[in-house]
């Protein structure tokens, strides 16, 4: 029999997100000023760096977003702990909703004014992060791919020494991840060229079809 899981740890949910996580990374560093939105090593380094050359202006685009990002991660734990045993809806449901709707918000958000929809943008993307760890029983990140292409190299290469099953699924769910990721980042330069600054709400839509998706329980 087909094993059954959570709908917030199903491959299909998993796609939803790590869609998005691509797509908003796209779209915060092409049309928001070369920020990331989930790639926070990338900013705190560009802040360094601009802190080595005397830029302070230049370092507070890069460490607002981290900022932003810290406070979605803890705005996630906050609504677990306080929602978790809700039986009405689930509280996973809650904080993708949450993250639609501040995505709906930095699109209209006007091009002079990049550091504050990075940031909203930074901030849904800790929500994602924190919320939504694992596909199938193993830990995923949606927003990023250096965690995933580790251990599918790391599961690719136990498959091909000793032939484990398991190792393939792992392997094929996490590079999986990563190629949908990279197809988000595609849509989301695409999308930024023909939209321009809305071109955000894309992401928001497809977060708002997970939070539908998540109504099915297993």
């Amino acid at each position: 029999m087909a094993e059954k899981v959570q709908v917030s740890e199903s491959i299909p949910l998993g796609v939803i997100l790590a869609f998005s996580g691509g797509f908003m990374d796209a779209y915060t560093y092409i049309c928001r000023g070369g920020v990331f939105a989930n790639a926070q090593t990338g900013n705190m380094l560009l802040f360094g760096v601009n802190i080595s050359k005397g830029d302070f202006g230049g370092a507070m685009r890069y460490i607002i977003p981290v900022v932003l990002f810290s406070l979605g991660i803890f705005i996630s734990e906050a609504v677990r702990n306080r929602l978790k045993e809700n039986q009405i809806i689930h509280w996973r449901q809650i904080v993708i909703l949450a993250e639609a709707v501040i995505l709906a918000f930095a699109a209209v958000v006007p091009l002079n004014f990049n550091l504050f929809s990075n940031a909203m943008v930074s901030m849904a993307c800790g929500i994602q992060v924190e919320s939504f760890r694992k596909i199938n029983g193993n830990g995923v990140a949606t927003t990023m791919c250096i965690g995933n292409l580790r251990a599918a190299t790391e599961a690719f290469c136990d498959y091909s020494m000793f032939n484990m099953a398991e190792a393939k699924r792992k392997f094929l769910i996490y590079y999986g991840v990563v190629i949908i990721f990279i197809l988000g980042a595609v849509a989301g330069n695409f999308a930024v060229g023909i939209l321009g600054r809305a071109a955000i709400i894309i992401s928001s839509f497809i977060l708002l079809a997970g939070f539908l998706m998540m109504f099915k329980k297993r």
